[in-house]
């Protein structure tokens, strides 16, 4: 085996500066995959990236869900899941396209 041992007592993680995944907020990101997961069997697995004109009709949905939240309707009535969480995925699918289009 022809590693090196590290011979003082401490062992050594190259992690400095790596995207600190460990703080995500994981209850949130669940509720958000849950919405991911009804669309897919509804629609197709990935179906938001074939929506025309996209960018215009998901900030819609965003403002929609983040709306019903914010008069009180804490679910939507069509899937049961948090509105936060629809408008997480339609932020997320803004994010994705904005990211994709970065040189």
């Amino acid at each position: 085996m022809g590693g090196r041992v590290a011979r003082s007592g401490a062992g050594r993680k190259g992690d400095t500066g790596k995207p600190p995944w460990d703080l995500a907020p994981w209850r949130a990101v669940s509720a958000m995959v849950r919405v991911l997961g009804f669309g897919a069997r509804r629609y197709g697995p990935e179906n938001w990236r074939k929506v025309e004109n996209r960018r215009d009709r998901y900030s819609a949905a965003a403002l929609r869900h983040l709306v019903a939240w914010k008069l009180g309707e804490k679910k939507d009535p069509e899937t049961g899941e948090s509105h936060l969480a629809h408008t997480m995925c339609c932020v997320a699918f803004l994010l994705d396209e904005e990211e994709e289009k970065q040189p």
